[in-house]
C-alpha cells in the first residue's frame, strides 16, 4: 500500500539553529503529543523550528497556512465528484490525524473562529475527529500532533484566539535570534560572509528599534535572508537592501528615508 503522506515526510535535515531550549521543550511536549502553539513575530523561524522538528523526530509535516476564507471542509474534507462518483476526499488534516503526523496551522487567527473549532476535539484527551458529513469518528493517530502559530504583534479584537482554544495548548516564545546567532543564520542561508552578514543584522536591529514608532514590524531574520542573496548575485547592496528590506516593510516615504538612512550608513 502506497505511503498516504508520502509527499508530507521531510526527508532532509533543515537548518535550524536553536536560540535557547526550544528543541529539548518540543520533545518533552511531543512525548506526552500536547498541542502546542508557536508566538512570534513574522519571519523569525517558527515555520523552519516546526519543519526541523519534524526532521529530527522522523514525523511528516501537514502545513496549512490559514487564512480568513478557508472552511471547515478545507480542513477536514469532502464529498468530491470523480469517476467513480461521489467519493470523500480527507482534508489535510484529516490525513494527520488519520495516518500520524504533525499538522502544523500557521497564522492560525486568521483563520475564522467558526472553523478552528474543529480541532477542539483533537486537543484534549479525546484525539479523535469527527466526520460530521461522513458520519465518521477519527481517532488520532498514537503520532499525531497538532502545532499552530500566530504572530501577536497583528492581534486584534477581530482576529484573537477563543481562550476555550487558547488554553488547550501549551506555548513556547519565539523572537529574532541574538545578533550572533542572527549573523550565523544570515550567513549561512544567503552564504555570505559574516563581515556582510552583520551589516545586515544591524540594520535589522536598528530598524526594530522603530517599532511603534512608525513601523508595526521591524525587518525580519528572513528579509535579511533575501538581502543577502541579491547581493551575492551581484546587486548592489543599498539596491538590494531597497527592494528586500525597505519597500518591503513600509510605504511610508518618511520611514522609507528612515530606512533608507540607515541602510547608507552600512553601505555608504
Amino acid at each position: 500500500m502506497s505511503d498516504p503522506l508520502a509527499a508530507y515526510r521531510v526527508t532532509e535535515q533543515p537548518y535550524y539553529r536553536p536560540s535557547a531550549r526550544e528543541v529539548a521543550l518540543y520533545e518533552r511536549a511531543y512525548a506526552h503529543r500536547l498541542p502546542l502553539i508557536l508566538k512570534g513575530p513574522t519571519g523569525c523561524g517558527k515555520t523552519r523550528f516546526v519543519e526541523y522538528m519534524a526532521w529530527r523526530l522522523g514525523l511528516p509535516l501537514v502545513t496549512l497556512a490559514c487564512n480568513e476564507d478557508m472552511t471547515a471542509a478545507d480542513l477536514v474534507g469532502r464529498y468530491l465528484l470523480d469517476a467513480q462518483g461521489t467519493t470523500w476526499h480527507d482534508g489535510p488534516l484529516t490525513l494527520a490525524v488519520r495516518h500520524g503526523a504533525i499538522c502544523y496551522l500557521d497564522e492560525v487567527v486568521e483563520a475564522r473562529q467558526d472553523t478552528t473549532v474543529v480541532i477542539h476535539p483533537l486537543t484534549d484527551s479525546r484525539r479523535m475527529l469527527p466526520l460530521d458529513k461522513k458520519g465518521e469518528l477519527v481517532r488520532a493517530h498514537p503520532d499525531f500532533q497538532l502545532v499552530v502559530s500566530y504572530n501577536p504583534g497583528y492581534q486584534s479584537r477581530a482576529k484573537d484566539m477563543k481562550p476555550s482554544t487558547r488554553q488547550r495548548f501549551a506555548a513556547l516564545e519565539f523572537d529574532y535570534p541574538d545578533a550572533r546567532a542572527e549573523i550565523e543564520i544570515v550567513a549561512h542561508e544567503a552564504d555570505v560572509p559574516a563581515a556582510l552578514a552583520e551589516q545586515l543584522v544591524d540594520i535589522a536591529q536598528r530598524s526594530r528599534a522603530l517599532k511603534r514608532h512608525g513601523l508595526d514590524e521591524g525587518i525580519s531574520t528572513r528579509m535579511l535572508v533575501y538581502a543577502g542573496i541579491l547581493i551575492r548575485d551581484g546587486v548592489d547592496p543599498r539596491d538590494s537592501c531597497d527592494m528586500t528590506l525597505t519597500r518591503a516593510l513600509t510605504d511610508d516615504p518618511d520611514m522609507i528615508a528612515a530606512l533608507n538612512g540607515i541602510v547608507d550608513a552600512h553601505f555608504a
